[in-house]
């Protein structure tokens, strides 16, 4: 599967709605997949930083982390959708004292693949790879393309198509350079390109 990962995308507003909008009642574990994934597409953390989100690092208004990967420290000040999604779980008890519901990393990357399915995320994308000369085209839906990662590049890319400057965005996701932030400048200029 690490191959998949050169072709994880970003999301558009749209299809980020589709996933909000999936209701599996019957598989409740869902529920909790969806609602872990929104706040990624809602925050910009990483997968490691959710998973060790405490709720002692919820203050009034805002998460305070030390990011895993970097050790940088971060404010991220909540929005409608994560403080909607924080004040969810506040009084439930979990694990470890954490704020959200969240599993193993393999694990959620299975079980959102089966969310987004639910939420008919399943345009066909094409994918190429090379083997020596010979070029080898697969077509996969798009479901199968998006991981726990997917939800911090579409943070990125749609806080940028909305116009918030490039140094506000790291500021929330911890991007220290512009070199960084580059590839997702690039697809936010695109995507309001192809807006217009």
């Amino acid at each position: 599967m690490r191959e998949l990962e050169k072709y994880m995308q970003e999301l558009t507003q749209d299809i980020v709605e589709m996933i909000g909008d999936a209701s599996p009642e019957e598989k409740q574990y869902l529920e909790r997949i969806r609602d872990v994934f929104m706040f990624c597409c809602f925050s910009g953390i990483r997968y490691s930083d959710v998973y060790n989100l405490k709720k002692s690092d919820v203050k009034e208004g805002k998460i305070v982390i030390t990011t895993v990967k970097t050790a940088d420290s971060l404010t991220i000040e909540f929005n409608n959708e994560t403080e909607r999604i924080i004040n969810k779980y506040k009084d439930i008890p979990l694990e470890n004292d954490k704020a959200l519901p969240v599993i193993s990393n393999q694990t959620m990357n299975f079980y959102l693949k089966e969310l987004c399915k639910l939420a008919q995320i399943d345009e066909p994308i094409r994918l190429t790879n090379y083997k020596g000369n010979q070029r080898i085209d697969e077509v996969r839906p798009k479901y199968e393309l998006i991981g726990t990662h997917t939800g911090r590049r579409t943070f990125i890319v749609n806080a940028l198509s909305r116009g918030i400057a490039p140094n506000v965005v790291m500021k929330w996701t911890g991007h220290s350079d512009y070199k960084a932030m580059k590839p997702y400048i690039d697809i936010a200029e695109r995507t309001k390109e192809e807006a217009m």
